[in-house]
Order: structure tokens, then sequence, then C-alpha cells
């Protein structure tokens, strides 16, 4: 396993390539860097520090870090729910961090979500797939992100692919 500081390297490294910066209060950072190591310990995957995992890694797919939720949380309010992540103006002190709101779905809704992409996939309707302009990175979800992960153009940089 890898030190906090190790860690926070890596995560720093690979997301800065991608237009992501880790938060500017390293004592925080490192903090949920830890906390990260330890979720990865008992459960087998890092999930969000912030988040309470069940364990089960298909129930927690969307809490694994980076989660689902950090690109929209960033774009409205400048950081991940946790604080791991943050916008450039965040990291260079231009926009002071404000508290973030959940944006996770209950279980009793995420349940109900499960159930209806199921049945979705079942008739065969199928979610858009978005092709990066630049790298030909294709990923299938509602919208195209906003940050590509290979190469870290923006959201603006993706089309719809047939």
């Amino acid at each position: 396993m890898s030190t906090v500081d190790e860690r926070l390297e890596e995560l720093a490294s690979f997301n800065k390539k991608r237009g992501y910066s880790l938060g500017p209060d390293i004592t925080f950072t490192k903090d949920l860097v830890a906390s990260l190591l330890k979720n990865k310990e008992r459960y087998g995957y890092e999930a969000c520090p912030c988040r309470l995992a069940t364990g089960v890694r298909s129930e927690d797919l969307d809490i694994i870090c980076p989660c689902d939720y950090r690109d929209q949380d960033i774009v409205e309010h400048g950081a991940c729910y946790c604080g791991l992540y943050v916008s450039k103006d965040v990291a260079e002190g231009r926009v002071e961090l404000r508290p973030i709101p959940e944006r996770r779905p209950t279980k009793e809704v995420r349940r109900q979500m499960a159930e209806e992409k199921a049945k979705i996939q079942t008739k065969g309707d199928k979610l858009p797939v978005w092709r990066c302009q630049v790298c030909g990175y294709l990923c299938a979800r509602e919208e195209a992100p906003e940050i590509c992960p290979i190469c870290g153009v923006a959201h603006d940089r993706f089309e719809r692919f047939m």
C-alpha cells in the first residue's frame, strides 16, 4: 500500500494533466488522501471519504474516487463534495470554497434508477456516446464530460458519436 504522500503525488500528477487541481489546504487534502487509503484497506476500493460506503463495490460505484459527481460539483461549486478536487480558481486562491450540497441520491432513489436503467438496456435504448475530437476517447453517458480524462480538453471538444 502506498503512503499518503505517495498517493497524494500520484493524484496530483495524474489529475494535473487532466485539468484538475487538488485542494489547496495541504493538511486537509492529506487527511482526505489518508481516508481514501483507509477505505481501500477496508473495502478494496477508494470510496469517497465524506460519504458512507456500504462495502459492496457494486452499490458504491458512484462514490469511488473520483466519484460520478465530481465534474458537476466542480463546475457549479468550484470543488467536489469532499474538497479533494477543486477548480483552477479555487486552487489559485481567486475563489473561496463554500459548502457543497450532497448530490448523491438516496439509496432508494439509486435503487429505482438502477431498475430504470436495466429496463432501458433491456429495451435496447442506449445512452449517447460522446467522442473527444482530440484524442478519440469514447464514453457513454447523458452528457459529455466537463474535461476529457485522457487529454484534458474541455467538454466543448466532444461530439456525439454515431
